[in-house]
């Protein structure tokens, strides 16, 4: 099974053009590991299937990564720590710093911070309405968090200067998009919808960037 799993993860990050070691794949092995080991206590994914996490949870999230810039980011409801922990992983100088209100899945996180080594990563037990960062972040990332009204609504505090959102969605972004461009009548917002291709999965996936457009800090 290893082997199989091994393969799958070396060609969907071929397809994705994301370059790879042997020990990041090992990394993402062992993270999948310890989600089935911990699934059935602290109910970290409805999806069920070593194969489906590789794909819907790891290759899912690692499709946005050409998208992401900057030093630092946080992961808005990382949940299992979704997307952030792949993408750590991934982008070891990176500082990813996730974020849940859930007890259970920041105990889970904490877990697999400390048994992958992950130095570039930082766990938030914390609602992001009430987490105050002593500095901000050059990317809001999330996954299934809601409606990008919502995402802005309350994380507009936690982005820096020429920082932007990333949120991951479904193929119907249409409406959404168009509510908050509505919401943000004065200009400011600059949005940009792109495709992805998640290797392995025939579903529409694309990832809504988000800039506003701020005076200087």
């Amino acid at each position: 099974m290893a082997d199989s799993e091994r393969a799958i993860l070396e060609s969907g990050l071929a397809s994705l053009s994301i370059p790879y070691s042997d020990h990041q794949i090992t990394l993402l092995l062992r993270y999948v590991d310890l989600i089935e080991r911990w699934n059935k206590a602290y109910n970290l994914t409805a999806v069920r299937g070593r194969e489906n996490w590789l794909v819907r949870h790891l290759l899912d999230s690692l499709a946005v990564l050409p998208f992401l810039r900057g030093k630092r980011v946080i992961d808005v409801g990382t949940g299992a720590g979704l997307p952030g922990i792949p993408l750590a992983i991934m982008q070891p100088a990176t500082l990813f710093s996730l974020l849940d209100s859930n007890g259970k899945k920041t105990r889970f996180l904490f877990q697999v911070q400390t048994q992958l080594a992950l130095s570039n990563v930082t766990i938030i037990d914390a609602r992001v309405e009430a987490y105050r960062p002593a500095k901000t972040f050059d990317v809001v990332i999330s996954r299934a968090f809601g409606s990008l009204t919502k995402l802005v609504n309350i994380c507009e505090h936690l982005l820096s200067n020429n920082g932007c959102y990333l949120a991951m969605k479904g193929a119907m972004v249409e409406d959404d998009v168009m509510t908050l461009q509505q919401s943000a009548a004065d200009g400011r917002l600059m949005t940009s919808v792109h495709a992805l291709t998640v290797p392995g999965l025939d579903e529409s996936r694309c990832v809504v960037e988000l800039a506003f457009m701020r005076g200087q800090e």
